[in-house]
C-alpha cells in the first residue's frame, strides 16, 4: 500500500512539473520570444503531452498567471503549432466513437468536409485572383456560402460540449476555442464582403488568413479537444450531444443513420421501462393552481411552446432554468444549456455586457432592456425583463425575443376572420 502511495505522490509531482514547463514555454511566447526557439526547446524535454494536460494548463494561464481569455486565446494558435504531432494517442477497447453518427465521427467527417472544401477553394481564390473572371467569382461565391456551414459545426460543438465540459471542471479551452470560432466567422464574414464587392484590395491575402484559421481549428478539434473528451464523456452524455446535434443542424455532410449504441440488453430494457413510466406520470400530473385558475404540466408546456416568441428564463444566480421551444426558433438552444450559467452561453467578448445588466437588475437599476437587430430579412427585438416574487425580492431574469418584422409591414385593417 505505502508503494501504491509513494507511486501516486510521483506521478502527481511529475505532473505538477511537466505542467509548470509547459507553462513556461507558453509565457515566454507571451513575452515575444521567438517560435522556433521555444519549439526546440519543447521537443528536447517532451515527447508527446496530453490533451489533458494542454488543457489544464490553459487553465492554470487564466487562474494563476492572470492571463484573460482573450490572451490565451492569442497564444492559441502559436501553441498549438508547438504541440502539433505530440498529442498522445488515446487508446481505448471502447471504439463506440468510430461508429456512423456518433457525435464524434460526426466531427471528424464534417472537417474532412471542410478540408477537402478549402482544398478546392483555394484553387478557385487563385484563379480568380489572377483574371478576375466572373466565371471564377462566382465558383468562389458558391464554395464560400458552402463555407458558412461551419456555423453549424461551431454552434454544435459551443451548445453541446463546452457544457459538459464545464460540468466537469474544464472551463478554460471552451472559453479559448469559443473566442477562435468567433474570429473564424468575422473572417469568413470579411472575404465575402471582398467577393461580394467584387473588391481586389489583398483578396489573396484575406483568404489565407482565413484558411489558416480554420485549419488550424480542424487540427485543435483532432489533435486536442476530442482525445481529451473520449476521456470523461460518459454514453449518457454522447446520446445527448447526438440528440441536440440534430436540432442544430450539420455541415456539409451529414450522418446517415442514427448512432444507437452498444448497450447492454437488460440496462436498455430498464432504461425504456423507467422513461415510459416518467411519460405516464406526466401525462397523470396534478394541476399547477396559479392566483387566477389552473392547468396542468402537459397544458402548460404546450402553451409556451406555442407562443411566437422565444423564451428563456435564469434564475437569481444566473442559472438557465427553462426555455421555451417555439416553433419558428431562430437563436439555437439546446437542453445542454439547463444548469449553465448565463455567462457561460455567450460569447467571451459579450459577457461584459451580460454582467452589466443583471447587475443594473439584481440592483434596483432597471427592470427592462431593449435591443434590435436585423438577421437578413428577419428584424429581431430582444427584451429582458428582471423578474421579482410578491415581496419584490429579485427571482430571475427573463429573456424574449421575436421577429417584428411581419408587425412592421402591418397596414389597414384585418377583421377577424377576414
Amino acid at each position: 500500500m505505502s508503494e501504491l502511495i509513494t507511486n501516486k505522490r510521483e506521478q502527481d509531482e511529475n505532473f505538477l512539473k511537466r505542467q509548470e514547463k509547459l507553462k513556461g514555454l507558453i509565457l515566454r511566447l507571451h513575452d515575444g520570444e521567438d517560435e522556433d526557439v521555444v519549439k526546440e526547446d519543447f521537443k528536447e524535454h517532451f515527447s508527446g503531452v496530453s490533451s489533458y494536460e494542454i488543457s489544464q494548463m490553459e487553465q492554470s494561464l487564466m487562474n494563476e498567471e492572470n492571463i484573460d481569455v482573450e490572451q490565451v486565446q492569442l497564444l492559441c494558435s502559436i501553441h498549438a503549432n508547438i504541440f502539433k504531432g505530440s498529442i498522445e494517442e488515446v487508446h481505448t477497447i471502447n471504439r463506440e466513437h468510430e461508429k456512423v453518427g456518433h457525435p464524434v465521427r460526426v466531427m471528424r467527417e464534417e472537417n474532412y468536409a471542410l478540408t477537402n472544401l478549402l482544398e478546392s477553394l483555394n484553387n478557385n481564390v487563385k484563379q480568380y485572383v489572377s483574371d478576375y473572371s466572373e466565371k471564377y467569382r462566382m465558383n468562389v461565391m458558391a464554395q464560400m456560402n458552402l463555407l458558412w456551414d461551419i456555423d453549424k459545426h461551431y454552434t454544435r460543438k459551443e451548445n453541446t460540449f463546452f457544457p459538459i465540459m464545464e460540468r466537469n471542471g474544464v472551463t478554460a479551452p471552451p472559453k479559448v476555442m469559443w473566442g477562435v470560432d468567433d474570429e473564424i466567422r468575422n473572417l469568413i464574414k470579411d472575404f465575402r464582403a471582398l467577393i461580394d464587392t467584387k473588391s481586389q484590395d489583398n483578396l489573396l491575402e484575406t483568404y489565407l488568413v482565413m484558411e489558416k484559421e480554420i485549419v488550424d481549428m480542424i487540427s485543435k478539434e483532432e489533435d486536442i479537444l476530442i482525445p481529451m473528451v473520449l476521456d470523461f464523456f460518459t454514453e449518457d452524455d454522447w446520446l445527448q450531444i447526438a440528440e441536440d446535434s440534430h436540432e442544430i443542424g450539420y455541415c456539409i455532410v451529414a450522418p446517415d443513420e442514427k448512432w444507437i449504441p452498444s448497450r447492454i440488453d437488460f440496462v436498455e430494457q430498464y432504461r425504456y421501462d423507467q422513461e415510459q413510466a416518467k411519460k405516464e406520470l406526466e401525462k397523470n400530473s396534478e394541476n399547477i393552481h396559479f392566483d387566477i385558475g389552473f392547468l396542468n404540466k402537459i397544458e402548460l408546456e404546450a402553451i409556451l411552446n406555442s407562443l411566437p416568441v422565444d423564451m428563456t428564463f435564469i434564475d437569481a444566480n444566473d442559472t438557465v432554468k427553462y426555455f421555451n421551444q417555439a416553433e419558428d426558433r431562430f437563436f439555437a438552444r439546446t437542453k445542454s444549456v439547463i444548469g449553465r450559467t448565463v455567462q457561460n452561453c455567450h460569447p467571451p467578448h459579450s459577457v461584459n455586457t451580460v454582467d452589466r445588466i443583471l447587475d443594473d437588475f439584481k440592483n434596483g437599476v432597471k427592470t427592462k432592456e431593449n435591443f434590435w437587430i436585423q438577421m437578413g430579412e428577419a428584424f429581431i427585438h430582444i427584451q429582458y425583463f428582471a423578474i421579482h416574487d410578491k415581496d419584490g425580492k429579485y427571482i430571475g431574469t427573463l429573456e424574449v425575443s421575436q421577429n417584428i418584422q411581419p408587425l412592421r409591414e402591418l397596414e389597414g385593417t384585418k377583421k377577424l376572420l377576414d
